[in-house]
């Protein structure tokens, strides 16, 4: 499928030339609807039903858009990611950012959290994992941990039962964390998880290490665990 780039002012609708596209998501519900991020930063609404064109364009982004992901509860709600160091929030019915979160650093990947609608994670090219909730704090996240110091966070996943995150590098590593009570509220214990009543915190059947990282006031506990693949 050809994507046909044009201006606003322009009425021809004959291809004018190729997006380099980088990223896509279909949507949650709409097996027909689909989003596609180009290197060019901007972002395209398709439908399988018209190949030959797009529905729609969001230009927000100022360089390459690397992630585009739609919320799992709300149906016109995504997410992206872009190498202008931001995340951007959108409402597909307008063509402008609903929210826009600098990072300070190129973000590779962005995602959502499976258990809430106002949870999601971001890796940065410095190895830094950033989680927000924007029912908690609109302004900045409620966790930054360092992860790789010489390697770049390139992608990230929410497991979809248990409270664990895990993060690509681009030296081929994988690291497993283990969010801490504070930043999984309703989350919904799977039954392979072991929940301790006197420390009152959720522990996995995982042999992991444990990091402290500090964040403003709020102590977070991350477990980690890093397993390098062979090369």
């Amino acid at each position: 499928m050809a994507l046909k780039l044009h201006s606003g002012d322009e009425e021809d609708t004959g291809l004018t030339g190729l997006a380099g596209g980088l990223c896509f998501d279909f949507h949650k519900t709409n097996e027909d609807l689909f989003l596609i991020g180009t290197e060019e930063g901007r972002i395209h609404k398709c439908s399988k039903s018209y190949s030959g064109e797009y529905l729609d364009t969001y230009e927000g982004h100022s360089m390459a858009v690397y992630t585009v992901r739609w919320n799992t509860f709300h149906s016109n709600i995504f997410i992206s990611s872009s190498a202008d160091w931001t995340v951007k929030l959108w409402d597909h019915n307008s063509k402008t950012p609903v929210m826009s979160f600098d990072l300070a650093q190129q973000v590779g990947d962005v995602a959502w959290a499976p258990y809430s609608s106002t949870v999601f994670a971001a890796v940065t090219s410095d190895g830094m994992v950033h989680v927000y909730d924007l029912n908690v704090n609109r302004n900045g996240p409620l966790c930054l941990q360092k992860v790789v110091t010489k390697a770049k966070c390139t992608h990230l996943a929410f497991n979809g039962n248990s409270p664990v995150l895990i993060v690509g590098d681009d030296r081929g590593g994988v690291t497993s964390l283990k969010l801490s009570p504070n930043l999984r509220v309703g989350l919904k214990l799977s039954p392979n998880l072991r929940v301790s009543s006197r420390r009152k915190s959720v522990s996995l059947n995982l042999r992991v290490s444990l990091i402290h990282g500090i964040y403003g006031r709020n102590k977070v506990r991350l477990k980690i665990r890093r397993w390098m693949m062979i090369r």
